[in-house]
């Protein structure tokens, strides 16, 4: 799981620069995969298109073997046509489904060494918040419209099978959650990227129309650390601590390299360093597979800053053990 920041200003751009083969953040990103060639590897923070072209061309760009590919636009950048935020204006980032500047901007790709199984693939992506059980949706915020109309995902929520060999399956669950800050007293970011990571519960917990399968991996930015920064800390505890996942807790000594004095999880933990003293580095990017799956290793690898290019998120890796 990286979240690698390959954003631009606009739809396309990222394509291009693939294409050309010199931007310093795509050739750092493609050092820093084959470095590590992980075997499955969710990219989030990486602008798609309806087609997944851009994930196509990236993952022939590095080159590292990963023959399969799967990336669609999510809710960021969708129009709305609602004033969401509320300042009298409609039709800006803020006023999209997910905040963005156009369709794709910042979302989800899966690059696999392993065959997807794609006629599979179920996605959670238009799931209506309100539809969430025990919704924490701010109804009273919204217009009513906008609140029927409001989708639970940001950028998305993916069911993608991977076959391991030998018959065996596993299913990443995939996401990205809304930061859980730029809002108002009414916590609408709060809420939503609470519900947006309590939907992976209630999808294990069999409460929602699609049932479960296992093994799975719960994999993605969940942008919300279990102890600092802001956000609904309990609701990324009780993810952790859910009877069906297990934590491999990836760490790295980076962490201690770059802690901040005032926060009071582990350093060791984190996964991305952003501004001090706030945010700070916090722990937000998880890769939490099913207690049914032996977990062999894990860390969190980051890229050397000499490397030219700068990246927030270190890569968090989870060594499975070969399936018996």
């Amino acid at each position: 799981m990286w979240d690698v920041g390959l954003t631009r200003d606009g739809p396309g751009l990222l394509l291009k620069d693939i294409f050309e083969k010199d931007a310093p953040d795509v050739l750092a990103a493609r050092e820093h995969i084959l470095s590590n060639a992980p075997d499955i590897l969710l990219l989030a923070g990486f602008d798609t298109d309806f087609d997944g072209v851009t994930a196509k061309a990236f993952a022939d760009f590095v080159d590292g073997g990963y023959a399969y590919t799967f990336s669609t636009v999510g809710n960021a950048g969708v129009p709305s046509t609602f004033d969401l935020d509320r300042d009298g204006r409609s039709g800006e980032p803020e006023d999209a489904w997910a905040y963005g500047d156009f369709r794709g901007d910042g979302g989800l790709a899966i690059l696999s060494k392993l065959p997807i199984q794609y006629d599979a693939i179920r996605t959670l992506t238009d799931l209506r918040w309100t539809e969430l059980p025990r919704t924490r949706m701010p109804r009273s915020y919204f217009d009513p419209d906008a609140a029927a109309a409001h989708p639970l995902s940001s950028h998305g929520h993916w069911i993608v099978p991977v076959n391991r060999g030998g018959g065996a399956q596993i299913d990443l669950l995939a996401f990205k959650a809304a930061t859980p800050v730029f809002d108002g007293p009414e916590d609408r970011n709060g809420r939503r990227n609470a519900d947006e990571i309590a939907l992976w519960r209630h999808y294990v917990d069999g409460a929602l129309p699609l049932k479960p399968r296992r093994p799975f991996v719960i994999v993605g930015n969940a942008n919300l650390d279990p102890v600092d920064g802001e956000g609904r800390h309990g609701e990324i505890i009780a993810l952790l601590n859910h009877p069906a996942v297990q934590d491999p807790m990836p760490a790295s000594p980076h962490g201690g390299d770059i802690a901040n004095p005032e926060h009071h999880g582990d350093p060791r933990f984190d996964t991305v360093d952003w501004r001090d003293p706030e945010p700070g580095n916090l722990r937000v990017d998880y890769v939490l597979p099913s207690t049914d799956l032996s977990v062999a290793d894990s860390g969190i690898a980051w890229v050397e800053k000499a490397k030219g290019a700068v990246f927030a998120h270190g890569l968090v890796w989870v060594d499975l053990a070969p399936v018996p």
